[in-house]
């Protein structure tokens, strides 16, 4: 901390940093400029003066222009002692504003929640009524979803005519958006849609409070893991033709564990009877109704986007904002400011720059 007697205490820039804790007090700087004016006229106008014909002097001096300079320097300095305790007095208005410098530090807490994708990798989500194709254009919009979010846990299931889980429950963004980015029609070989077990799959990680082996950043409680909100979010054409329990029973199951279940139609609906493409949306809205949850339509890119957020505006945890201040006061450093000007003035007080006669 730099010395009181520094005169960076009185730059601008340090100015800028203060916060005044009773600002009200520097109204007395200008209520003190008034009342030094007014005694200065009142002094001129009640002091006596004696007439005194200084004509032959102020001659010879007026050739000796050193001498008039140093009497115009000599008549100023008798400012010097109002000056000095003008500005002793601000200082002392300055320190009793008690400028302060306050630091502060913002910590958001937040419990999050749980979030399972549960994405079709089926043949029929290969079509390209959405570019470039159905998966490719739900992997991208889930992938910008899961830079959204934060505390919150995220886990991946995939499915076609078998579910299984390709991610726990994690807060590693980067491993998700990974698995996400990996996505093809490939990963499952056995032909189908199976809703039900992928639904399933996703209630077993939600409900196991137990953190599994893979998962390793998982630290919550068992507690904290039941006040937790959960939600799936299943991405289907919704044409369910394989997998060993049916829809319906899974979306009773994750009503049961207090999770909802988002469901997204991927894909547009049929436009002709000879078309082979189809979009079910019939099953997809009874799982969501079940499920607590909402349907909705995605009939191309901008909509999936749309919907996504949407979900993200709808699941979110409530954030806890704790605010911690570091306040500093620098009022010592103006008071002690104050008693040198205003030691200052008592030491001209005593010289010829103070008017004993008029005291």
């Amino acid at each position: 901390m730099k010395p009181w007697y520094s005169l960076d205490w009185l730059s601008p820039l340090q100015w800028q940093q203060y916060r005044f804790a009773y600002p009200l007090a520097l109204w007395g700087i200008p209520a003190l400029v008034l009342l030094f004016l007014l005694r200065y006229y009142l002094h001129q106008q009640a002091q006596q003066r004696l007439n005194i014909s200084l004509g032959p002097l102020y001659a010879s001096l007026s050739g000796n222009r050193p001498q008039r300079l140093g009497q115009s320097v000599l008549r100023l300095l008798r400012y010097l002692l109002p000056l000095s305790v003008f500005i002793g007095v601000s200082f002392i208005l300055i320190a009793l504003a008690r400028p302060q410098i306050v630091r502060e530090q913002r910590e958001e807490d937040s419990e999050g929640i749980d979030i399972m994708f549960a994405m079709d990798v089926s043949d029929s989500m290969t079509e390209t009524d959405l570019p470039p194709t159905r998966l490719a254009a739900a992997r991208r919009v889930a992938q910008s979803f899961v830079n959204g979010r934060k505390n919150d846990r995220i886990g991946l299931v995939v499915f076609a005519g078998e579910a299984y889980s390709l991610c726990p429950l994690t807060t590693d963004y980067a491993l998700i958006k990974q698995y996400l980015s990996e996505l093809n029609a490939q990963m499952v070989r056995t032909s189908g849609t199976a809703i039900g077990d992928a639904l399933a799959r996703c209630i077993v990680r939600m409900r196991d409070p137990l953190a599994p082996v893979a998962d390793t950043t998982r630290r919550d409680s068992l507690a904290t893991a039941k006040e937790r909100s959960k939600v799936i979010i299943l991405l289907s054409d919704g044409d369910n033709t394989a997998g060993n329990l049916d829809p319906l029973t899974a979306s009773r199951l994750a009503r049961a564990f207090s999770i909802k279940i988002y469901t997204i139609a991927v894909g547009r609906p049929v436009a002709a009877p000879n078309e082979a493409v189809t979009v079910d949306e019939g099953i997809l809205k009874t799982i969501a109704t079940t499920g607590n949850g909402s349907f909705y339509r995605a009939s191309d890119a901008r909509r999936l986007r749309a919907i996504f957020a949407e979900i993200n505006r709808l699941e979110r945890a409530p954030v806890r904002i704790r605010v911690y201040q570091d306040v500093q006061d620098y009022y010592r450093i103006y008071l002690c400011w104050a008693i040198a000007c205003l030691l200052f003035g008592l030491l001209l007080k005593n010289t010829i720059f103070g008017n004993v006669l008029e005291d």
